[in-house]
């Protein structure tokens, strides 16, 4: 391609005229930057710095800042040339003011936030609005024009950048790494993100490696190895490296557009193979840029006799004290003097024309793309009808089948529908979790070397197979901020291994929804399956349900936790979910074969209810008020609780039981304190005022007496839930273990009802009898009795 050959060329021979008006905007820039760092008035030094200009706290990270601006800058001209669509990701998430000076100087904060003008009073609020209160973060927030990825908490810059350019061919993601993120876990497992890319249907990331030398406190290690082993480190993961090391100028403005102009040439040549049949199939070695520049580059280079530029001592303020010490003061000035603001803001104090010649245009403006604010971008998934995927259920727990299995026929269906904006990311199990149908649609996706023996893999593949939760979780976050739709499945246990990433992804919606300038986005869904009550091998570091507690905790109007206890209610649940927008939906159901209670026009109702009283499963007439509520959630517990209403049906027939499964777990909160929460009247119906409720959980029991608080005599409610009992062991000694199986549960609604009814002391008796037989049996024969693991409704409890 002759054309784009000239156009690289060009890139990488910048005029003199490009470098002055680049470095003028680097400059303003610059002098943004550390105005929000220090700054409350005289924001142009109209007049001489005095300690009444400066903020009473100095809050900030300036050593980052320069860098990200420089790489900013040269992006930008890249874009002006090329008209290259281009989403800026900034892992050292702290060089937040960098990012906001951008955006101010491309005009788009000012589109955004019309009170923060372009002159000389808007700069001043521009400079008291960062890191104060009734103000703005520190880092790159979801309060910053252009940006996807917060990065207050690091290491997840690389994963939200490939996600970006999954299904968004035209993209390129350039993602800054800092040299303090690139020692977490997460980044650490994140440059693998390139094995999965395909060119033909793909867009770009381009990895900055920013190598500044050093952390808060002390040395980075990528900062200080031989070079030669970075570039070892980045080529076996598979990249080509790129270097650009210095502190000079212009020659560092020179070498670093020759740099990026080399590395998108790269990028389009890959691109243009794939896209035009002569692309031989094999992983492409991608670019990765290494910059090395001074931390703290142009500001204070020794303070107080100490050596501050190119230390960790320009981590956050390199000059203290500036209120209290002239001769800091003094410096301050000096150092904002030596950008020459004269030259870069004109009498306005507005952007001269020589920094806006700088500046791309309209949305390829990377402060103004719509990549960074995906609601923009999203169209509706195509989703086939849930109910064609229906359970026939003739009469509860009559028939036993893997719901998640029936699920994946429906996702298989939605990839069908969806070939460019429907992925599933999932941590190499979704055979595992019973969602293999979806490899009737498509393949994993894999641009390594496939052989023979590999099933379902290949380079056109779109199912997100890796063994990373941090990846699946943040690729899924970077596809659907950008405008697409996805579900993250993973066993429910590691899913704590990236829990932050879902609190952060929650913060980022809670945030999101207060800026009216944000468009809804799709939810981020979440299947959790393998569940803590059913990991008969896997045994105890695979039993924990702790990802219910962590989306409780998080506000309303973002968090959603989902129980369905069979396949109609799941095919429902999913429906709503994955048409939703700017939620955290959480759905927890096992894959192992179980029990369906109700038929498919019952579970629409009932999930739409959020919960329901089963009176087929007790006794209870509606004529008064029952002796006891027996209520459950989550699909093992529900058996249980089911199983423990028929064996007090049986025994005690005159004892009134009502039974009420909860699929939506939000509706026990309070309207008030949710908008899932169910009404006070239906709380009342289900629940009563004053009837003992003994309450069978998934999760931890404290869970639910959180939920419930404000409820009618709150303390009525008796929870059996996961107490952090587990082994290798049967599905039925895993709910002996947690003391929430069926004969614990009848001994509860026997100890706490208001009324002890005839025969009640003989049937407790039986229960701990059936319970010393079942440590009998399960040490002896290895498999729960043969009447509980094969347990159906109809079934009769014989008394003996």
């Amino acid at each position: 391609m002759p054309e784009e050959a000239e156009l690289a060329e060009r890139i990488c021979r910048p005029t003199d005229d490009e470098i002055e008006a680049l470095d003028a905007w680097w400059r303003a820039n610059n002098y943004l930057t550390v105005g929000q760092i220090y700054l409350m008035a005289n924001p142009l030094l109209r007049e001489p710095l005095a300690a009444g200009h400066i903020k009473p706290r100095l809050l900030g990270h300036w050593g980052t800042s320069p860098g990200l601006s420089f790489v900013y800058a040269h992006a930008s001209r890249l874009i002006r040339l090329t008209g290259q669509q281009l989403l800026y990701l900034a892992g050292p998430g702290h060089g937040g003011p960098a990012l906001v000076a951008a955006g101010y100087l491309e005009g788009a904060y000012t589109e955004t936030y019309p009170n923060v003008t372009l002159d000389e009073e808007g700069m001043r609020r521009l400079f008291r609005q960062f890191s104060a209160p009734g103000g703005i973060p520190s880092h790159v927030s979801v309060t910053t024009p252009g940006s996807i990825h917060e990065g207050g908490e690091l290491g997840y810059v690389l994963v939200h950048a490939f996600g970006a350019v999954l299904d968004n061919p035209d993209l390129i993601a350039l993602a800054v790494v800092g040299d303090g993120e690139a020692e977490t876990g997460p980044l650490e497992g994140s440059w693998k993100g390139i094995s999965f890319l395909n060119p033909e249907r793909d867009g770009a990331v381009l990895p900055v490696l920013h190598l500044n030398g050093a952390k808060i406190a002390g040395p980075t290690v990528l900062g200080r190895k031989d070079p030669a082993e970075v570039w070892s480190l980045l080529e076996g993961h598979g990249y080509q490296v790129f270097e650009v090391a210095g502190a000079d100028l212009p020659g560092m403005h020179y070498r670093f557009a020759e740099t990026l102009g080399q590395a998108w040439a790269q990028i389009r040549a890959i691109q243009a193979a794939a896209r035009g049949g002569s692309w031989d199939g094999s992983r492409p070695r991608w670019p990765v840029i290494v910059l090395r520049s001074p931390k703290g580059w142009t500001g204070p280079d020794v303070v107080d006799g100490i050596q501050v530029q190119g230390t960790f001592r320009a981590h956050q303020v390199p000059l203290a004290g500036v209120r209290e010490n002239p001769a800091h003061l003094a410096l301050l000035e000096q150092w904002m003097r030596s950008y020459r603001p004269e030259e870069l803001f004109d009498a306005d104090g507005a952007p001269t024309e020589l920094v806006r010649r700088a500046n791309p245009t309209g949305p390829l403006r990377m402060s103004a793309t719509p990549h960074a604010n995906g609601g923009l971008l999203t169209r509706p998934l195509v989703l086939p009808d849930f109910r064609d995927y229906a359970v026939d259920v003739p009469a509860p727990a009559s028939v036993r089948l893997e719901s998640t299995r029936r699920f994946g026929e429906f996702l298989r269906d939605v990839y069908r529908a969806n070939p460019d904006r429907f992925r599933l990311f999932c941590p190499d199990e979704t055979n595992s979790n019973r969602l293999g149908a979806v490899f009737e649609a498509s393949d994993r996706a894999f641009a390594e070397r496939v052989t023979s023996d590999d099933v379902a893999i290949s380079r056109s593949g779109r199912v997100m197979e890796v063994l990373s939760e941090h990846n699946c979780h943040g690729w899924l976050e970077g596809y659907t901020l950008t405008g697409r739709h996805g579900l993250f499945a993973t066993y429910e246990a590691f899913a704590m291994v990236s829990a932050s990433q879902t609190i952060q992804h929650c913060k980022w919606l809670q945030e999101a929804d207060e800026l009216p300038w944000r468009a809804r986005v799709p939810s981020l869904n979440i299947l959790l399956t393998s569940t803590a009550w059913r990991n008969d091998h896997n045994g105890f570091s695979h039993q924990g349900p702790g990802l219910i507690q962590n989306v409780l905790t998080a506000r309303g109007n973002i968090s959603r936790v989902y129980l369905p206890p069979d396949a109609n209610c799941l095919l429902s649940v999913a429906d709503h979910c994955l048409r939703s927008r700017s939620y955290v939906n959480l759905i927890v159901i096992d894959k192992q074969p179980q029990l369906q209670w109700l038929t498919m026009a019952e579970a629409i109702e009932h999930c739409a209810r959020g919960a329901g009283a089963w009176s087929w499963a007790g006794t209870d007439d509606g004529s008064a008020d029952p002796d006891i509520v027996l209520a459950c959630a989550g699909d093992i517990v529900t058996m249980e609780t089911v199983a423990a209403a028929a064996i007090l049906r049986q025994w005690l027939p005159r004892f009134r039981t009502r039974v009420v499964n909860v699929v939506d777990l939000m509706a026990l909160i309070r309207r008030r304190d949710h908008p899932h929460g169910m009404d006070e009247t239906l709380f009342r119906e289900l629940f009563t005022d004053s009837v003992d409720v003994v309450f069978a959980f998934h999760g931890y029991p404290g869970a639910i007496h959180q939920l419930v608080h404000g409820r009618p005599d709150a303390d009525r409610f008796r929870v059996r839930g996961f107490i952090e009992e587990g082994t290798t062991t049967t599905p039925f000694d895993m709910v002996v273990r947690n003391r929430v199986s069926r004969y614990h549960l009848v001994m509860d609604a026997i100890n706490n009802a208001r009324r002890t009814p005839p025969g009640a002391s003989e049937l407790k008796a039986w229960c701990e009898r059936r319970l010393a037989e079942h440590a009998e049996h399960v040490v002896a024969y290895l498999e729960d009795l043969p009447d509980v693991r094969n347990w159906v409704l109809t079934d009769p409890v014989l008394p003996a």
